[in-house]
């Protein structure tokens, strides 16, 4: 393990610091606050840090339909990754996923994402579907674990 510290966003300092690496991440869907906090009630939000440096988030969104089927994301910024940083929130969500009930996940990466699409493949997804989102040009995938 490293030393990251992860937590949920509790406030706004925390919740602009999820809405800043989602915004980096998938620029082609940028959230507002008020967006960010929406999810946050509705999902489970988590960012990381190193020392006091920004280093990413998750998402899990709870399980739903009679496939009890959550969705995992964990994003980490470029000058972080392949340090192992989105290992741990993956697993973490992963984990969260579970406690809440999961009997299947999946996870969605913007095309263009190809840290992330690689990621995914490598720990065990398969794409199920592309798609384009009104308004959208590049596709957005979504990945169910094997």
């Amino acid at each position: 393990m490293s030393d990251l510290r992860i937590q949920q966003p509790d406030g706004d300092a925390a919740f602009k610091s999820w809405q800043y690496v989602h915004n980096v991440i998938i620029p082609t869907h940028p959230l507002s606050l008020e967006e960010v906090r929406e999810r946050a009630r509705r999902h489970h939000l988590e960012i990381a840090y190193l020392d006091d440096e920004l280093v990413g988030c998750s998402t899990v969104r709870p399980p739903t339909g009679e496939t009890l089927t959550a969705t995992v994301i964990a994003r980490v910024l470029a000058a972080h990754r392949r340090r192992g940083f989105g290992e741990e929130l993956y697993a973490r969500g992963l984990d969260r996923a579970r406690e809440l009930g999961a009997e299947v996940i999946e996870t969605v990466v913007l095309s263009s994402n190809e840290d992330g699409l690689r990621f995914a493949l490598k720990h065990g997804f398969v794409e199920i579907e592309r798609y384009l989102l009104p308004g959208d040009t590049i596709p957005w995938i979504d990945l169910r674990l094997s």
